[in-house]
């Protein structure tokens, strides 16, 4: 039986048995010393930590305070005294994950599969998370390998001399095989405290098709959200589960940076909010992830009951915590006695020294790699994007792309601009390294070592992916390579915003074929855009991370390209 198979029975076992045991003499001897009151239980939820060991810089490591002021937070080791000290202040408490706690990751774990990150996870007694969407990165059978333990088929055990595996649940409820329909994870985990049964249902959105590479998991399929988590609920609470929990990897944008941690900006039509309002009433809390906002609101479910839906911001800079009551004779939450709360992860406490370790490890071992010069810039050279879409970064990745693949035939390059995950950051002169690009550096802004594809499309089918980056509710602009400009219309129907083509000042021909190089995430047809997967002559390249060093290193001092590629029009 496999390990996740092995974890499902074992969590309905868990169930089961407490509900017999919750009516027999023992419990009923419990309850007469007791009483018939209620058990306190602390949830501590962390998502989106993408293997943030060390603490992140920049903007990615403070939180904005409701009076405008910021407080540096994050690093595992100051995150796991900070769970330590939210556990001395309750008898009961469980840690819990909602997803991408790995994947997206640093070099210092990343380098290692993550298995850095899961030992720290391990380490702070982590006892379920929902997978998000990057826990797929590299596939499902690698999200096997990290639940279950074992070297990594290709590059070994490189962190340690073996790796023992999660040691936690990685729950996936609308996660199934495509061919039979059964559960691929483990869809729920329940955890026992003071008597108490509490069932987890755990999860990623369903949209993790389209958000990583389709090849890696091309026999699985992932369900609608709010129905899979319906469907556990209804059978934790037949088995006597009545206290349960959502761990969803969906959440909301805010309307508002104000407000600070545990403000409630967001919309109701967000995704988040939908799920959190729709799913059963027998969900006690909501506790959501992947928009890297914080936000802790109170929702009414459908029988009109008030929840906590709550999420805090990536990389290990707030903690989740909500304060539940269980009722001893019905087992269930009291609603009007949840407490919700986003504690900041801050660095004036002191750091776990286990942890540190841990971390201390990961970054000797990855230094000769992480601090390898490889190029250099002269000023910033930033990803936010300009309102048309055109990027800097964006433009200079899709650059990197088209000169490491022209051997291909290619003729224009074309990247998402998810796969660019930081800015370049130009240090100042008299500074020692000054300008100089490492490694690791080049790796934060590129981490997921996508393979760069060549395909051939005709301009019509050129034409048909660019208008796929504009769907109801969601656009998602690709970036240039050099040479090749576009206009679209902010008012103009889905389906007909795309107007002006050209390539080196030429208007591009529907019928003629051109060599477009994208990465093999968009060629599977990641992010929505299917016309990639139609396009023939494939012809396989480097990684892109690869491509992108030797573009640094071949132009040093490398300014950011102008923007300009793109063009928005009324």
């Amino acid at each position: 039986m496999s390990s996740f198979r092995r974890l499902s029975v074992l969590a309905i076992t868990a169930a089961a048995a407490t509900v017999i045991s919750a009516t027999g003499p023992a419990q009923a001897d419990v309850q007469s010393l007791r009483g018939r009151g209620t058990v306190d239980v602390r949830l501590i939820g962390i998502n989106d930590l993408h293997g943030n060991l060390e603490p992140p810089t920049g903007s990615s490591g403070r939180v904005i305070l409701p009076d405008g002021t910021t407080v540096d937070a994050g690093g595992a080791a100051f995150n796991a005294t900070h769970i330590k000290n939210l556990q001395k202040e309750v008898r009961n408490s469980v840690v819990v994950g909602q997803g991408d706690l790995i994947g997206g990751s640093p070099l210092v774990s990343a380098l290692f599969h993550d298995e850095p990150t899961i030992e720290v996870l391990n380490e702070v007694g982590m006892d379920a998370t929902a997978a998000g969407n990057h826990e797929f990165d590299e596939g499902y059978k690698e999200l096997l390998r990290i639940q279950r333990g074992g070297c990594h088929p290709v590059d070994g055990c490189q962190f340690r001399d073996e790796y023992k595996g999660a040691k936690f649940p990685i729950l996936g409820a609308n996660v199934t095989h495509a061919k039979s329909g059964l559960p691929a994870l483990p869809p729920f985990w329940v955890e026992i405290r003071d008597g108490m049964p509490i069932g987890f249902i755990g999860m990623p959105l369903k949209d993790v098709p389209i958000l990583v590479d389709p090849n890696g998991i091309k026999d699985i399929k992932f369900g609608d959200e709010v129905k899979a988590a319906n469907k556990y609920a209804n059978l934790l609470d037949a088995i006597g589960v009545k206290s349960i929990v959502l761990l969803v990897h969906q959440g909301d944008q805010v309307t508002s940076t104000g407000g600070g941690p545990n403000a409630c900006n967001v919309s109701p039509e967000n995704p988040g909010s939908y799920i959190a309002t729709n799913v059963s009433p027998k969900i006690d809390a909501v506790f959501s992830g992947h928009s890297h906002q914080h936000y802790n609101c109170v929702v009414k479910d459908p029988a009109g009951n008030p929840r906590p839906f709550i999420e805090g911001l990536a990389f290990g800079r707030e903690l989740s915590v909500v304060d539940l009551k269980i009722d001893r004779r019905t087992r269930d939450v009291v609603r009007a006695e949840t407490k919700a709360d986003n504690k900041i992860v801050t660095r004036t406490v002191t750091p776990d020294p286990v942890i540190q370790s841990v971390i201390d490890l990961a970054k000797t071992k990855s230094g000769p790699i992480a601090n390898r010069p490889i190029g250099s810039i002269g000023a910033d050279i930033v990803r936010a994007a300009a309102p048309s879409g055109d990027s800097p970064l964006g433009n200079l990745i899709a650059d990197s792309q088209l000169e490491a693949t022209k051997g291909n035939g290619a003729v224009l390059a074309l990247m998402n601009p998810g796969g660019v995950r930081t800015d370049l950051t130009y240090a100042p002169k008299g500074t020692e390294g000054a300008g100089v690009v490492t490694y690791d550096e080049a790796f934060n802004v590129q981490p997921f070592s996508n393979i760069l594809q060549t395909v051939t499309l005709t301009g019509a089918q050129l034409k048909t992916a660019l208008e796929q980056q504009f769907v109801v509710g969601k656009t998602t602009i690709l970036q240039p390579s050099t040479g090749f400009t576009y206009s679209w219309s902010l008012t103009a129907p889905i389906g007909s915003k795309i107007s002006g083509i050209t390539l080196n000042g030429t208007p591009v021909d529907p019928n003629a074929s051109y060599r477009v190089t994208i990465n093999s995430f968009l060629q599977g047809g990641g992010d929505g855009f299917a016309e990639f997967t139609k396009g023939t002559e494939i012809t396989g390249g480097g990684i892109d991370l690869d491509g992108f060093a030797a573009y640094l290193s071949a132009h040093p001092n490398q300014q950011p390209p102008a923007t300009g590629r793109i063009t928005q029009l009324p």
